[in-house]
C-alpha cells in the first residue's frame, strides 16, 4: 500500500506534504499504517460562513412607550454548509440552542427558547426609561458535520455569532389636555427624535440577568 502524509494546519489553511511511502503486506509499517480520518474542529467550525439569526424586538414602528411590555423572538433555522476537507466534500449543520439578548440598558437575558411573535409574551423585558437603546442577540450554534455524505457527527465545541443591533427608543408619554379640533404637530411633538447623545437612553440603575 502507497502512503502519504500530509500535515493540516486548521489555524492558517495550509498543508504541508510529508512525503510518500510504500508498505507492503505483512510488514510493521503496513500493519501499522493508520486510516484517513476527516474531522471537523471548532476551529474550523469558527471559520464557517453561519448567519446570524434575524432579532425581532419591539413594535415594527421603532419605539414602544416606557414600561410597555418588549417582545423579544427570533427564527431558529437550522444552517446547513459546505467544505471540503483533503480533496473530500464535507457537510456541516449549525443549530442555534441558546440565545442572549442583551437590551443596551444594562438588563441581559439569556434563554433556550427562541421567543415567539406578539400577543405572546415568552421572552420580554421593558424599559424604565426614556432614550435610544440598541437591542443585540447572540446566538450559540452547536454542530455536526458529515464526511462525503456519511453519518453525522458532533463537533467539539459550540460557536457564538451576533446579530445586528435593533434600534429601539422607549418613549415616556404623559397626559396633557389637548384640543381636539387641532391636529396633532409631529414636528413640534416628534415620536421618535433623532438620534443623538442626548436622546440616548440611560444605565438601568437596577439591571439585572435573566435565564429563562
Amino acid at each position: 500500500v502507497t502512503q502519504r502524509g500530509i500535515r493540516v494546519d486548521n489555524e492558517g489553511g495550509e498543508d504541508v506534504d510529508l512525503g510518500i511511502r510504500c508498505a507492503l503486506p505483512g510488514t510493521p509499517e503496513f500493519a501499522e499504517a493508520p486510516p484517513v480520518v476527516i474531522t471537523v474542529t471548532r476551529e474550523d467550525f469558527a471559520r464557517l460562513p453561519v448567519k446570524p439569526l434575524a432579532a425581532h424586538a419591539g413594535p415594527v414602528d421603532g419605539w414602544l412607550p416606557v414600561n410597555m411590555v418588549n417582545i423579544l423572538h427570533t427564527d431558529p433555522e437550522t444552517q446547513e454548509l459546505s467544505t471540503e476537507l483533503l480533496d473530500t466534500p464535507v457537510a456541516i449543520r449549525a443549530t442555534p440552542i441558546s440565545y442572549h439578548w442583551d437590551l443596551g440598558d444594562g438588563n441581559t437575558i439569556t434563554t433556550t427558547n427562541p421567543g415567539n411573535p406578539y400577543p405572546a409574551e415568552t421572552i420580554s423585558a421593558t424599559y424604565t426609561q426614556e432614550g435610544w437603546y440598541d437591542i443585540t442577540l447572540t446566538t450559540t450554534f452547536s454542530g455536526q458535520f458529515s464526511v462525503n455524505g456519511g453519518e453525522w457527527q458532533d463537533i467539539d465545541g459550540t460557536i457564538e455569532i451576533a446579530s445586528d443591533p435593533v434600534p429601539l427608543y422607549s418613549k415616556s408619554l404623559e397626559s396633557r389636555l389637548v384640543n381636539g379640533d387641532v391636529p396633532v404637530d409631529e414636528d413640534e411633538d416628534p415620536w421618535i427624535p433623532e438620534r443623538s447623545p442626548d436622546t440616548e437612553g440611560p444605565q438601568d440603575p437596577d439591571a439585572s440577568h435573566r435565564t429563562l
